[in-house]
């Protein structure tokens, strides 16, 4: 159905808008759809009637567009065009279309909107409608004061929330704060505990005191001192003298330490004192190095900035502690070895020039650790004109090992006066040390040359093969059963074995020192040591022995620290 009016003034304006509204009316559109359309026209209408001229409204029913959301409904389309011979013909028309849920009726569409009974019921049903509007409106300004009054008391709440999160963040960052503080601390005590343990170490790697005094500035500056002073009291107790500072003396007498500044230290377990005179503008702490007899000496240091942490001057306390019983170790250790070394060479033996017998022998302490003392030589003659040489060593280091050695060498000079073969003298050696020291035990090889004989009788206990050269260059390892080590609990009685020797013959007696290594054992040595002495000639032994003894030791000790001592002995047949 289409509806056409002709506009060109306020009346026909008027009742154009009378006829869409009952029309919409009629067609059922809602009432606030219908108010809208209404509105919307008159606006559109004003406007036309100012720009002037004849104006045309086209009302038509007729089905939405698949392309709208209300595809296939009825809907009433409002068109608003320019007469065609107007000026403002050619404009763009204005549209508008609503949607129409009822069908309208055949005689309220037909129906004369210029029925004055018809305009009246039309007005009135667009108040209605306005009414209507008016009413939502209502509804809806009080839902937006009742959602107004929701939001301000929301706001109200996230304010309120606000200042709790405000307050919990500033709690977080409080607690934030004191853990990184904790964690710094926890660091810093860490790398502490680390270097002292690290610094100990490297403090008593060393048996040398002079090594530890040198390695103790290396440890602490810079990081912990900018510089270090370390020292040591004469072995008669001497103090230090007018050139150290006053701190330091007083930290000698009283065995505590001192901080020497301006300003206290307020250090732990350290005694303040006025600034030293000798370095009057920095801080001075003075640490005596103790031990439970007396003080060896004392550590000045002068801090890496303008004063120490507590925590550091506790760590240095405590390592200088630590480096004072390492010197000390040092010291003892250096006077032990000092007074077994000299024992051990007081005993050595001068070798005897028997007829027909060369005799060359060499001795070398341990250089690294306190394992000097054990190992032995001999040679002596017996009664009947026999000549005993032999080698030894006593399980153990140190003056104790050194001692029982002297023990042992005695007690086989004394058993060789009553004659005896070496295989007697060694069962009687072990019931010796098996009845003197029950802790101790020792190896030892006898070999007994005679000039009427030409056999070499020899017996071992527990001790590595001697060697032997014969004039023709050969090498072999006398290695027949040999007794187990001497003083062992074991009732044992060794036995001896012979061979005949020819002039020109080398035998070579040692001790595992020269041929055992640790990572290699001790075979691979011995067949070192037959290759080095099968290098020898007859002639070269004949001539110079004690050379020849230098040269087997050279090739064999080269590649060894030689943490343990060394004894060889070379017994050569000579030719004429």
């Amino acid at each position: 159905m289409t509806r056409t009016w002709q506009i060109t003034d306020v009346t026909d304006a008027a009742r154009a808008r009378v006829a869409a509204a009952r029309l919409a009316a009629a067609h059922g559109v809602p009432p606030l759809e219908r108010t809208r359309l209404a509105a919307s026209l008159s606006t559109q209408l004003r406007l036309c009637l100012t720009k002037g001229g004849t104006w045309r409204l086209t009302l038509e029913t007729g089905t939405a567009s698949r392309a709208t959301p209300e595809a296939g409904a009825t809907v009433l389309h409002a068109v608003v065009t320019p007469s065609r011979d107007d000026a403002a013909a050619g404009q763009p028309p204005w549209r508008v279309t609503v949607p129409c849920p009822e069908p309208v009726p055949a005689a309220d569409a037909d129906a004369d909107v210029e029925d004055p009974a018809a305009l009246a019921e039309a007005l009135l049903g667009a108040d209605e409608d306005t009414a209507l509007v008016l009413d939502r409106l209502t509804e809806q300004e009080n839902l937006v004061d009742f959602h107004r009054e929701e939001l301000q008391q929301t706001n109200q709440g996230v304010v309120a929330l606000h200042a709790e999160l405000d307050a919990a963040g500033r709690a977080q960052r409080e607690a934030f704060a004191a853990e990184r503080k904790a964690r710094t601390e926890a660091e810093h005590a860490r790398r502490r505990l680390t270097f002292l343990a690290d610094a100990s170490a490297v403090l008593t790697a060393s048996l040398d005191h002079h090594e530890i005094v040198r390695r103790l500035p290396e440890l602490l500056v810079p990081e912990y001192a900018a510089s270090v002073d370390v020292w040591l009291f004469d072995q008669d107790g001497e103090r230090p003298g007018p050139a150290h500072p006053a701190a330091a003396v007083v930290a000698a007498r009283t065995g505590r330490p001192q901080y020497a500044a301006a300003d206290p230290g307020g250090l732990p377990g350290v005694d303040d004192q006025p600034p030293s005179a000798l370095a009057p503008d920095r801080p001075l702490l003075c640490i005596p190095l103790s031990t439970r007899q007396a003080p060896l000496g004392v550590v000045t240091l002068s801090p890496p900035g303008e004063r120490w942490d507590p925590d550091d001057a506790v760590m240095l306390v405590e390592l200088t502690r630590r480096a004072s019983t390492a010197i000390d170790h040092a010291q003892r250790y250096q006077h032990n070895r000092d007074i077994a070394e000299t024992l051990q060479r007081a005993l050595l033996t001068e070798l005897p020039a028997p007829p027909g017998l060369g005799l060359a022998a060499r001795y070398l302490p341990a250089t690294h650790g306190l394992n000097i003392g054990g190992d032995w030589y001999d040679a002596f003659r017996q009664p009947d004109g026999g000549v005993i040489t032999v080698v030894g060593d006593v399980t153990g280091h140190g003056l104790r090992a050194a001692v029982m050695m002297s023990q042992l060498r005695t007690a086989l000079r004394a058993y060789a006066v009553d004659g005896g073969s070496p295989g007697r003298l060694l069962t009687r050696l072990h019931t010796f040390l098996h009845h003197l020291q029950p802790d101790l035990f020792a190896t030892a090889v006898i070999a007994r040359f005679h000039p009427d004989d030409p056999t070499v009788t020899w017996a071992a206990a527990g001790h590595p093969p001697p060697v032997l050269r014969t004039p023709d260059g050969r090498v072999r390892t006398l290695d027949e059963k040999p007794g187990a080590m001497l003083g062992i609990p074991l009732k044992q009685e060794i036995a001896d074995h012979s061979v005949r020797l020819a002039p020109g013959s080398t035998l070579a007696l040692y001790t595992d020192g020269l041929v055992e290594r640790r990572a290699l054992g001790i075979d691979p040595g011995i067949a070192r040591l037959a290759e080095t002495l099968g290098s020898f000639g007859t002639a070269e032994l004949e001539a110079d022995l004690e050379a020849s003894a230098d040269g087997i030791l050279r090739p064999l000790l080269s590649d060894s620290e030689r943490d343990d001592d060394v004894c060889l002995l070379l017994c050569h047949v000579r030719s004429s």
